[in-house]
């Protein structure tokens, strides 16, 4: 408890409660004309921030000085409180109803940025769900910041108080911006001109997440130790110490670093390849910092890290120039010799007039083998194709021709089951 005060220093507190009053009323509609240019949701903040402000200044002093005339009103209603003089296990009800403001005042704060935030990046996260929940989190974190803000604008005196919600705004602020990286995908694809992101684009889209990841938790913790109050010079010189020791802990984490770094100067390939890395195959997903996602023809996600990458031999079938084909067509061992041949004749005419095909001179339509049932027609094509999409539908064009030219020709392909039911 302070010691009681003289005239004087009353007379003297009261002309500083004047001049913090027409202070805080000067900084009230300052505060208001930034608010009423950006928002109108906000233009009545300075009818409520300086009677809150002084609320919770008389609730922070241990004395019991009266309150100016612009906190008579806030007085009156927390006297209409039942028991506001009491205390609870030794803290007053004042104080607790201050707190209890302070919560409501954070999570209305929390609330409305979770929901103008998602509505002011609407035209970017339009089609996309990842950004949509990564806007709306960020929204609500940093709410919770916003919210600690004006929790530490309004309270003066209570230094725990101060510090807790430095610590909180620290770390609400930290959450948003590792949050608010799930946008730059979304970012990307919204500045894109077709709307669809290639290999290339979704790698470094990729990388940079991961990278602005590392360094969101690398300053956070900075932060986040510095509104704990740890002196970082120390902390910085205590590193020279302890680097041997953290260098050779992470050894591993640092050579998958420097094998990401690798995979994304040298390109051996990218976001959407199908790849043979060792014993596995299957379509590059992610490329992170530490390590890369492949998911398998049986749709299982392998986590490779990045350091074996850059010491085993990557087969890249998404480098291909061209994608060969050998199909074989069975006809029926009865099937007329010349119309056989004018079958081959008319595929080798279908192959060099596709629009995805490549190499004419060295593809072909001929008959290979003999069988005791069936007359072989190999084969050999050569697409222009570098998506594996594109070369399904264009598989799947030329068998509907050719199926069209053995039915209009009278021969018919060779059934197994036929031969042998006979």
């Amino acid at each position: 408890m302070y010691a009681e005060l003289t005239a004087g220093d009353k007379n003297e507190s009261k002309k500083g409660s004047k001049r913090i009053v027409s202070e805080v009323f000067r900084d009230s509609n300052c505060m208001a004309t930034v608010l009423a240019k950006t928002q109108p949701l906000f233009k009545s903040s300075c009818q409520w921030i300086s009677p809150l402000r002084g609320l919770f200044s008389r609730f922070s002093c241990e004395n019991n000085i009266s309150l100016s005339t612009s906190d008579v009103g806030m007085q009156k209603i927390v006297e209409l409180i039942p028991g506001h003089d009491k205390e609870v296990y030794g803290v007053s009800m004042e104080s607790i109803i201050a707190a209890a403001i302070l919560v409501v005042l954070i999570i209305i704060i929390r609330e409305i940025t979770g929901i103008l935030l998602p509505k002011i990046f609407s035209s970017i996260s339009v089609g996309s769900e990842v950004a949509k929940e990564a806007l709306s989190n960020s929204g609500k974190a940093l709410g919770i910041a916003a919210g600690c803000w004006a929790g530490m604008y309004l309270i003066e005196d209570m230094d725990w108080v101060l510090s807790t919600l430095q610590l909180a705004m620290v770390i609400a602020i930290v959450v948003t911006a590792f949050r608010f990286v799930g946008v730059i995908h979304a970012f990307v694809l919204w500045t894109d001109e077709d709307g669809v992101l290639d290999g290339s684009q979704k790698t470094v889209v990729s990388a940079a997440e991961s990278i602005m990841r590392f360094l969101i938790v690398i300053f956070g913790m900075v932060f986040i130790a510095d509104a704990l109050g740890f002196d970082l010079t120390t902390m910085v010189a205590g590193l020279g110490i302890t680097g041997l020791a953290l260098a050779l802990a992470a050894q591993d984490t640092i050579s998958n670093i420097f094998g990401a770094t690798t995979v994304l100067l040298d390109r051996p390939f990218q976001v959407g390849d199908w790849v043979i890395i060792g014993t596995v195959e299957g379509e590059v997903m992610e490329i992170g910092l530490r390590t890369t996602l492949i998911r398998t023809s049986l749709d299982t996600v392998v986590t490779m890290p990045n350091a074996n990458l850059a010491n085993t031999p990557v087969e890249n079938w998404g480098k291909r120039r061209f994608r060969r084909w050998q199909p074989i067509f069975k006809l029926d061992i009865n099937s007329n010799p010349v119309k056989v041949s004018d079958f081959c004749d008319g595929v080798a005419d279908l192959i060099a007039g596709h629009e995805k095909t490549m190499k004419e001179e060295d593809s072909f339509a001929r008959v290979s083998a003999l069988g005791p049932d069936a007359i072989d027609i190999g084969c050999n094509i050569y697409w222009n194709i570098s998506s594996g999409k594109v070369e399904r539908e264009a598989r799947d064009g030329f068998l509907i021709e050719v199926m069209q030219l053995a039915k209009t020709h009278g021969l018919n392909f060779h059934d197994n089951r036929r031969r042998h039911s006979s």
